[in-house]
């Protein structure tokens, strides 16, 4: 099977790890479905790294000569156009390809962006409680209490519907679950004997709380980081359905998803192959995401 496989090739790189690096692997590929994640999701990311050397097309030229071409594997499909073609006659695997990018460039920005500003805020919350502590975190329940898609369409109609302005939209949807994170989690280590002992050191409140404390907070945040790329793509895919997001002609899952429905009875490839890679991407995703969880908290790990 291909999970086998994939297991054999990564067990004698992991062989040569050091010690904590080779347990985390060990307890990481117990998780045989997590190990299929993480080999899809490498294959997206090369994909969409070298998308403008292996496209066999540009993703925005037309050939009118084969509009609504259906897959090269269905009848009346041109093997010189594997995946089809759309209404416009545009290469569906160049532009699926071209796609990865624009999709994980939007998963990967709102993860760093949220993460930064959620570690940020939910390590004030924490050390300096108070009225600090109480507005942070009803501004927070204030972002939860709309539905994310919902607030997110009202920022964009606020800033305007472009890439750009669809990331700054997701961020502020999933702050909050990086906020309450690291909060929670900080406060915890507050707690702990080793934080008084620095206390007592004379360690100052900052290094106190991103050397001493940050570091012991990481495992949860990394596992949110990862189910956080998920949850962006599938936000912007929707903000792009709905015209929301990236403008035509840019080649985002979402936008053609919106330019293919009126095909959906006559064409139905050209809609599902946008539908099928962002299901594919978030599932593997997700899956990664839950073999980090187990690998990261010893308490989860198989006997």
């Amino acid at each position: 099977m291909a999970t086998d496989a994939a297991i054999t090739v990564t067990s004698s790189a992991a062989a040569a790890l050091p010690g904590p690096l080779r347990a985390f692997w060990n307890a990481f590929r117990e998780n045989r479905g997590a190990v299929m994640g993480l080999v899809v999701v490498t294959v997206i990311i090369v994909v969409a790294v070298v998308a403008e050397v292996i496209t066999p097309y540009n993703p925005l030229e037309q050939y009118r000569a084969f509009t609504k071409l259906p897959p090269a594997f269905v009848e009346g499909g041109n093997w010189n156009y594997i995946l089809g073609t759309d209404a416009l006659g545009r290469d569906m695997l160049s532009r699926l390809m071209v796609g990865a990018r624009i999709s994980l460039f939007i998963g990967f920005s709102v993860m760093v962006v949220s993460m930064v500003f959620g570690v940020l805020l939910g390590l004030l919350a924490a050390r300096l409680g108070g009225l600090v502590d109480v507005v942070i975190l009803r501004m927070m329940d204030l972002i939860m209490s709309i539905p994310s898609l919902v607030l997110a369409i009202l920022i964009i109609a606020i800033i305007g519907p472009n890439l750009t302005n669809t990331i700054v939209a997701v961020t502020v949807v999933g702050l909050p679950k990086y906020v309450r994170l690291m909060r929670a989690s900080a406060m915890t280590e507050l707690t702990k004997d080793y934080v008084t002992a620095a206390k007592v050191a004379g360690v100052g409140n900052f290094r106190l709380m991103t050397v001493t404390v940050l570091p012991n907070c990481l495992a949860p945040l990394i596992v949110q980081a990862a189910l956080g790329i998920s949850d962006a793509i599938l936000e912007a895919a929707g903000l792009g359905f709905l015209g929301l997001g990236a403008q035509p002609p840019t080649p985002e899952w979402g936008a053609m998803l919106a330019d293919s429905r009126e095909f959906i009875t006559a064409a139905p490839w050209i809609m599902a192959s946008p539908g099928l890679a962002i299901l594919i991407t978030v599932l593997s995703i997700n899956l990664m995401g839950d073999g980090l969880r187990d690998a990261l908290d010893p308490r989860l790990r198989r006997s």
